[in-house]
């Protein structure tokens, strides 16, 4: 079966047609040291796939080689596409050519067939030639089946140009990243499949919080590495991206081997034989990432990730979320360029003016006086908020963390109080989750409310609330069932008033400058009115938050644009710059990319069952990100990054993007959790 993840169902279709077709010849990875390649090649042609290079559809060729990455299949796709690309008229479609693509010298290359042409690319030239091969020697080794080495015949030189050289690059970087992603997706579909069902010591290996963390961390590369793939193909319709193409394969080059490795880790001793699938991938992927990186300093002088992300129009390829989120991201900019200053932002004309394009109700359906916007469009607003600095993110994080719960769960009163001051942007509030014995453990909160009459009274205390200090309200967990099972049965969310007598908040400096609080309960008596939900139905209401939240956290992928493309016109600036600092910029490129499709996806999922993984994903890459981001900032720019400014204080920010909204090692048992591992 094809694991393929293509939101176009006429992709999925073709790639359940590669799989179904290929099942004859070549069912699996195990199949590489038996199968007949001539076979192959014929079902190849029969099929068609040799055609896809001239008709130029490169979407369908990801696809095919996600398929053929899956199997541990070395056909040879791409070169083919090339060839028809560089050569038309070489026939290719027959299958009496069999091309193969090198940069460089073709008696120098080994090469992964036994084919009848060489296509020789100097990436500088721009040229290329079509050389045939008179003799070719199998190399045994890692691959198998066997690499070649060639000797060449006399060579024809090819019309290139430098966009058709451009295309060429990005389309091998393209189909590398695919094969890549396909195998690294079946090691790890079989792992997790091995995790739900080997025991060990009296219970299945995936109960052991080991295996979950490593379980869940190829997760997390595996849907990264996939979302740029998707994405480097959705948007290939016109030709490849360039970019797009440069950041999926970097991302392959990266975490293709740490995938498998993870995969076999899992399976022991089990994936380590012949007889298992993983043990072919294993030499498929290793020998695979060995091309990509030859491939990778072929091109590095003139086409290498950090010279595209360095040129004068240097960026992340844009997210298209369609027509309707791209003129509302017309229209935030407009009214943020006419609240900037010099100096950052007039924030209360930002608010403001925010308040009269309802944008903080953005979502919400008309009744409750929103706009109804799409997902699209809530992603576009929180991604430009947050791009720009957050001007207004403690309104935008109000919206987004107890806007939706009240619309909800609120009662008449609660609406009529509350969701007024949310669509002004004026709703001060902070959340009461953390406890000292329950952080990323909110089921284990014990800061109880007892039933007295028509009231509630409280008693405990909350740790960590942010911005406690200036808020008139706190969204408030407690317990109101101290004997409920399971835990999280008895909580029950109010909404309180800060000013309450019996609140006492104390005040704590945190790494990033930020004031956040430990609050004391003592006997606060609040009216049943200020229940939000049903009595003990909390969590239920926690939960539509907490959906909210870790979109909201997986949002600094927005910010981290922000900071990156401030990074690149400063790194123009230099002559000097660490090219192994740099190359790891290149690295974090291709993550924060990733993430940003992700972001988009767990948006999309906030009501619906992928939800449960897209956001804990989300957040745990966007946090490590930020992380990274500021070590590499630092390494490029020298001491002037460490002074007060955007680099050091995205670097002091960084740790809570790993512990807030539950730490980074929760949020990958959440995840694990998901995919069938037992608690």
């Amino acid at each position: 079966m094809n694991d393929s993840r293509s939101g176009n169902p006429e992709l999925r279709d073709f790639a359940r047609s590669v799989g179904g077709a290929l099942d004859a010849v070549w069912p699996a990875a195990t199949a590489a040291p038996t199968a007949d390649l001539e076979k192959l090649h014929a079902v190849a042609v029969q099929q068609g796939w040799f055609e896809l290079g001239s008709a130029g559809a490169v979407d369908y060729l990801a696809a095919a080689e996600g398929v053929l990455g899956e199997r541990g299949c070395p056909l040879p796709l791409a070169d083919a596409y090339v060839a028809a690309r560089l050569a038309p008229g070489l026939a290719v479609g027959t299958g009496l050519v069999r091309p193969v693509v090198c940069l460089g010298s073709a008696t120098d290359a080994l090469v992964p067939t036994d084919a009848t042409h060489v296509i020789e690319l100097d990436v500088a030239g721009p040229r290329a030639w079509l050389v045939p091969v008179a003799r070719s020697v199998p190399a045994p080794g890692l691959a198998v089946p066997a690499w070649h080495r060639l000797t060449a015949g006399l060579s024809e030189e090819l019309h290139v140009d430098a966009p058709l050289m451009e295309e060429c690059i990005a389309v091998l970087r393209l189909a590398s990243a695919a094969r890549l992603g396909g195998a690294c997706r079946r090691a790890h579909r079989l792992a997790v499949e091995h995790a739900t069902t080997r025991r060990q010591f009296g219970k299945v290996i995936g109960a052991f919080g080991a295996v979950q963390q490593r379980i869940a961390t190829g997760q997390i590369d595996v849907l990264a590495h996939d979302a740029l793939v998707d994405e480097a193909a959705r948007t290939a319709t016109d030709g490849p991206a360039p970019l797009a193409c440069a950041l999926a394969a970097r991302h392959a080059r990266d975490h293709a081997i740490s995938v498998l490795a993870g995969a076999q880790h899992t399976l022991g001793a089990i994936g380590y034989f012949d007889e298992h699938e993983v043990a072919w991938l294993f030499r498929f992927v290793h020998a695979e990432v060995s091309r990509l990186r030859a491939m990778e300093s072929a091109v590095a002088p003139s086409h290498g990730l950090e010279r595209l992300l360095l040129a004068d129009d240097g960026a992340l390829p844009p997210l298209d979320l369609g027509e309707d989120a791209e003129l509302l991201r017309a229209e935030v900019r407009a009214l943020l360029d006419a609240h900037r200053h010099d100096d950052g932002f007039d924030t209360e004309g930002v608010r403001a003016a925010a308040a009269a394009a309802g944008l903080f109700a953005l979502s919400w359906p008309a009744e409750h006086g929103g706009r109804g916007a799409s997902l699209e469009e809530q992603v576009v607003l929180n991604e430009e908020m947050k791009y720009a600095g957050g001007p207004v993110d403690r309104a935008m994080s109000a919206t987004m963390l107890i806007g939706h719960s009240l619309l909800r769960h609120g009662s008449a009163d609660q609406k009529q109080e509350f969701l007024p001051l949310l669509r002004e942007g004026r709703m001060a509030f902070c959340l009461g989750y953390s406890e000292p014995d329950a952080g990323s453990d909110l089921a284990s909160l014990s800061t109880r409310a007892v039933r007295d009459g028509d009231d509630w009274v409280i008693r405990g205390q909350k740790l960590w609330t942010t911005r406690a200090h200036t808020a008139s309200h706190v969204w408030l967990a407690v317990r109101t069932d101290p004997e409920a099972q399971p835990r999280h049965a008895g909580i029950t969310i109010l909404l309180v008033p800060m000013d309450t007598p019996g609140i006492i908040v104390q005040q704590h400096r945190a790494l990033s400058g930020e004031i956040s609080c430990s609050v004391f309960y003592d006997d606060v008596r609040v009216p049943d009115a200020a229940r939000v939900g049903e009595v003990n139905g909390g969590w239920r209401v926690i939960t539509d938050a907490l959906a909210a939240e870790r979109v909201l956290m997986g949002g600094i992928a927005a910010t981290l644009l922000g900071h990156l493309d401030a990074l690149l016109r400063d790194l123009r600036a230099r002559l000097d710059i660490d090219p192994v600092a740099l190359d790891r910029l290149g690295s974090v490129a291709a993550r924060l990319q990733a993430a940003r499709v992700l972001v988009v996806e767990a948006t999309r999922a906030m009501d619906g069952d992928d939800a449960r993984i897209l956001g804990p994903v989300s957040a745990v890459l966007s946090g490590h990100l930020a992380e990274e981001f500021g070590r590499v900032a630092l390494d490029l720019l020298g001491p002037e990054a460490a002074l007060d400014g955007r680099y050091e204080a995205m670097l002091r920010l960084a740790p809570m993007y790993v512990i807030g909204g539950g730490t980074n090692d929760i949020q990958r048992g959440i995840i694990a959790r998901a995919l069938g591992l037992p608690r």
